[in-house]
């Protein structure tokens, strides 16, 4: 009898561990009444959510406060809701150039504030004391980089605290001795999960607190949200989470507040195919968070059999944005098989609201154990070097390219550095150099099979020369001076 009812016992179990779906379901297909449409760039500034901030601060459900400066003097301000004796502190983008969580944290904030949902919120707003703080680095988030005024990483401070915004954030947790942390990332797109194609679009972390790798309570509580986060994530991205190296950082903040009592869930945003300003893993964010304080408003996250933690692959980093594979490459009147492995390189333009790629070969050779967003099989495709003409009455077409032209002498513009049409444009005086694939060029040429030319690859982006280019996935090609 009791073999007969083990699968029973065992469904059983597992809808209690993992019994909250039905909400994970309900807010993923309800996010777009939430979604904050004025942060719909990853370029998010100090100055994009300040009309966010007075609009909670003026809505007497929220509690809004001033809890420090930056160094160049922009506001760090608390976003706090919930009435419950659990304090959960969140905070984003410690890294300037990290600011998908803070998009997802005014959705959040957004959807605390509605009408719908009552019982989930009420369940959520009276055993919970939500503490949101979506900035931390607003002088990083200016200029787009990851690190502070101070050229210093904050996420290295937690023991010297040179940085006031370090300060901050140590003071915010001090006082609320918060009972659990989620610490807001972005990481490269070019991670993947361990020994898959597929990116690690989520990668989570419950940070160690010492040397040894110890798993106290505190860090146990951590390890079983992370579980359940990693299974709401698979119904919408299978198989694209990661899970962080739990090397013990000793100056590290995730480290650290896992050490001083709170268990810490460290999130990294990665990467999604087609998905540039990570619209998707932001809605992701989004479900998985709110999902995370559900269950632990409920209490239910604590049967959760921390040796799930272990079965989420290993982050690693294996991917490129284009993969080209088994191209045939003469070199000096010999024919060799390589593989191309080629990042698109965002570079920042002057306003830090805008970028152009400018793309270069990351690795070439067998990059059999490798991965591409976009992957083409070259097998009998020959790589052939780029040509160079001068501008014609009517510039750029497509017949161009199909002729194996790549760069164009041309009247240049003034200052733009790219172009979105699919040919270099060059000055009169610039001179082709010879062409010869390595590690860090550019990666611009042409692949033919037979005698025709049927592909080009201009700055790292492929096109098929069948197709009308209108069509496909170019993002620009570069100004030589």
């Amino acid at each position: 009898m009791l073999k007969k009812l083990l699968p029973f016992i065992l469904v059983l179990t597992t809808l209690s561990i993992y019994g909250q779906e039905a909400i994970t379901s309900q807010l993923y297909e309800t996010y777009e009444k939430y979604k904050e449409p004025s942060l719909d760039k990853r370029r998010v500034k100090h100055i994009d959510i300040q009309p966010l901030i007075q609009q909670f601060d003026a809505n007497s459900k929220f509690k809004v406060q001033k809890v420090g400066e930056s160094i160049e003097g922009r506001n760090l301000n608390l976003i706090s809701i919930g009435t419950g004796k659990i304090n959960v502190f969140l905070w984003s983008q410690m890294h300037g150039n990290e600011p998908t969580a803070t998009q997802a944290i005014f959705d959040i904030l957004h959807f605390l504030d509605s009408n719908d949902f009552k019982k989930e919120k009420q369940e959520i707003l009276s055993q919970l004391s939500l503490h949101f703080l979506p900035m931390l680095n607003p002088d990083g988030a200016e200029v787009f980089q990851r690190r502070n005024t101070l050229g210093i990483d904050i996420n290295r401070d937690a023991l010297r605290l040179q940085s006031p915004e370090g300060r901050a954030l140590k003071r915010i947790r001090d006082s609320l001795n918060a009972d659990f942390g989620f610490n807001l990332h972005d990481q490269s797109t070019y991670y993947n999960a361990e020994l898959t194609n597929k990116p690690a679009t989520i990668s989570y972390l419950a940070t160690a607190y010492n040397y040894e790798k110890d798993i106290n309570e505190i860090r146990a509580n951590a390890m079983k949200i992370i579980v359940y986060m990693n299974k709401i994530i698979q119904n919408y991205a299978p198989g694209q989470v990661g899970r962080y190296s739990d090397d013990f950082e000793p100056r590290a903040f995730g480290d650290n507040i896992a050490k001083w009592g709170t268990s810490l869930i460290l999130i990294e945003s990665g990467g999604y195919a087609n998905d540039v300003e990570k619209q998707e893993i932001r809605k992701l964010n989004y479900v998985s968070i709110l999902s995370a304080l559900y269950t632990i408003a409920k209490d239910t996250y604590k049967n959760i059999p921390i040796e799930d933690y272990e079965k989420i692959p290993h982050n690693d980093r294996k991917l490129f944005d284009l993969k080209i594979a088994n191209a045939t490459y003469n070199l000096l009147g010999e024919d060799y098989i390589l593989d191309l492995g080629i990042y698109r390189n965002e570079v920042d333009l002057t306003d830090h609201n805008h970028f152009y790629y400018r793309s270069s070969v990351g690795d070439q050779g067998d990059l059999s154990t490798f991965y591409g967003y976009e992957t083409f099989d070259a097998s009998g495709y020959t790589i052939v070097p780029p040509r160079m003409v001068s501008a014609t009455g009517e510039g750029y077409t497509q017949n161009l390219l199909k002729e194996g032209v790549a760069y164009l002498k041309t009247a240049l513009p003034k200052l733009d550095p790219a172009v979105n049409t699919p040919v270099h444009l060059v000055g009169e005086d610039f001179k082709l150099t010879p062409f010869r694939l390595q590690p860090g060029v550019n990666p611009t040429f042409f692949l033919k099979k037979g005698d025709k030319i049927t592909h080009a690859v201009i700055n790292g982006f492929l096109l098929d020369l069948s197709k009308p280019i209108e069509e496909q996935n170019f993002g620009n090609a570069l100004i030589y001076r």
